[in-house]
């Protein structure tokens, strides 16, 4: 049993790189340390699980989907982090919040009971998109919020950025830590609370427990897919889980996800080049990588306003390969 875990809680908005920073963090994990990562997402689906997996032992995942932590705090939140610290028993815990959620409000409530003693909440990583920044983009209100509590400013997508632009950024922001990067790559020792480490002696009995397990969703037929939509005063989501036997064809896919106007896009597809995944903001290309992850295929999709979901159905079957 253990007390007072490592938890590192990282933040930022919508594409920024927090997951690639996950992604780093994970390769670099110490092989004799078990760490957790809770993952949290805008929309109902849950894709981050599937972007970072690996064959890895050592680390375990679990996802709270469909709003930001702090709103859906309570039986989903408290439940899921909890039946997580059950399973995985972990030296550390890595906490990824939605891009469009309210950081200084998770840290209020992983300071408090049931968590207090239990977590040892380290200084916060705020990831920021440095070429978007660059360009005259506007942090988020709940973000720019986190600022002066940052324990790192990690300015990510920095390659193309001179001197010059990123003397003109530093002056926006706080006299915090700031790290320049590509790729969101951070050597671990320069993780804030990085030395610090669990205790022994503590039980996890009195963790909040669910009164009854949600029953998965599954598929009435391989051909039709899951598909889940919210609307909330931060953006509309729509997403899809296509059973894995489904293959899409992939110019298709990209030709329709070309024509959309999303403000962020997460998929892990079986395609006729085998296993992909993408993640990309608005305006942005799709950049494929070969995928590990193999248990179904997973779009989502979020919006700034309410789309026409019949439509959208029709146009995703629409690039499946014919049998």
């Amino acid at each position: 049993m253990l007390k007072n875990i490592p938890t590192h809680l990282i933040a930022g908005p919508l594409g920024a790189g927090k997951t690639s920073l996950i992604r780093q963090l994970l390769a670099q994990r110490p092989a004799a340390e078990r760490w957790a990562v809770l993952i949290n997402e805008f929309g109902l689906i849950g894709l981050d699980a599937a972007l970072l997996s690996s064959d890895a032992d050592g680390i375990v995942m679990a996802e709270v989907a469909g709003g930001c932590l702090c709103c859906v705090n309570g039986v989903p939140f408290q439940v899921g982090l909890s039946r997580l610290l059950r399973k995985a028993r972990p030296d550390r815990l890595l906490i990824e919040p939605s891009g469009l959620g309210h950081p200084l409000e998770l840290l209020r409530q992983l300071r408090e009971p049931p968590w207090e003693g239990v977590l040892a909440v380290q200084p916060t990583v705020l990831v920021l998109d440095a070429a978007a920044l660059a360009a005259g983009a506007r942090l988020p209100d709940s973000q720019q919020a986190t600022l002066n509590s940052a324990g790192l400013l990690l300015l990510n997508k920095a390659e193309h950025l001179d001197d010059a632009a990123k003397g003109r950024i530093q002056t926006q922001l706080p006299a915090r830590p700031l790290l320049w990067t590509t790729q969101a790559a951070l050597p671990l020792a320069q993780l804030p609370g990085f030395a610090a480490r669990a205790e022994a002696g503590t039980s996890l009995d009195e963790l909040p427990r669910s009164a009854a397990a949600a029953m998965p969703q599954v598929w009435r037929t391989p051909a039709e897919p899951i598909c889940q939509v919210q609307a909330q005063p931060e953006g509309w989501s729509i997403g899809w889980r296509w059973h894995p036997s489904q293959c899409f064809e992939l110019m298709q896919v990209q030709l329709w996800l070309a024509s959309l106007p999303w403000r962020r896009a997460k998929l892990v597809l079986q395609t006729n080049a085998g296993w992909l995944s993408a993640n990309a903001l608005e305006g942005q290309a799709l950049h494929w990588q070969s995928s590990e992850w193999r248990k179904d295929s997973r779009l989502e999709l979020i919006f700034a306003e309410a789309q026409d979901v019949a439509a959208l159905q029709a146009a995703f079957r629409h690039c499946l390969l014919a049998d």
